[in-house]
């Protein structure tokens, strides 16, 4: 998993928590890169695992709950970092509609090695966009709050719904509907 996503992390961990919160989930954690991570790095995800793991035994706040809140707290380091792409869109379902054609590929560019989720577009026209979400990773609360602030950046009155396709959250199906 690349290095951002861990120092990302963190930052959200220190503003929602405080720097304490840091130490403490990384005292309590048996981390292969002892907590020090670089933006472009490369880490074993399982140190993702551990690092949320904690933080929800500390906080008493579901890990899904924690992806969800930092997926859409991540949002904004993509639109700062990469403002050009979201102006390239008219609306969320033409941007979310080519995260596999568009987004992802340039994603690769930079990260040649980054392991990222798969986003199949199942319906869309001009009322409805329907997403399945394929990933080993079962990160899809994540996706979900990097969804609900592209739709925010659009401004668009879209709803969602998520669907499970297995137990493990390895396959999510999400449903926009434009209200």
């Amino acid at each position: 998993m690349k290095g951002i996503v861990f120092t990302e992390f963190l930052e959200m961990v220190e503003e929602k928590f405080g720097i304490e919160m840091i130490d403490a989930i990384l005292d309590e954690s048996a981390l292969s890169s002892d907590g020090v991570y670089t933006a472009v790095g490369t880490y074993d995800f399982s140190e993702m695992v551990i690092l949320l793991t904690n933080l929800s035994e500390k906080t008493a706040i579901p890990i899904d709950d924690l992806l969800h809140e930092y997926g859409r707290y991540f949002f904004a380091t993509l639109e700062q970092g990469h403002k050009d792409i979201f102006n390239y869109y008219k609306d969320a379902y033409a941007f979310l509609s080519s995260i596999e054609s568009h987004i992802h590929v340039h994603v690769r560019k930079i990260y040649p090695d980054a392991e990222l989720p798969y986003f199949d577009v199942m319906q869309h026209n001009e009322s409805k966009l329907v997403l399945a979400y394929h990933s080993e990773r079962a990160m899809a609360n994540f996706g979900l709050g990097l969804i609900e602030k592209t739709i925010a950046y659009y401004k668009e009155p879209i709803s969602i719904a998520v669907e499970k396709l297995d137990e493990t959250g390895k396959k999510v199906l999400f449903t926009l509907v434009k209200e």
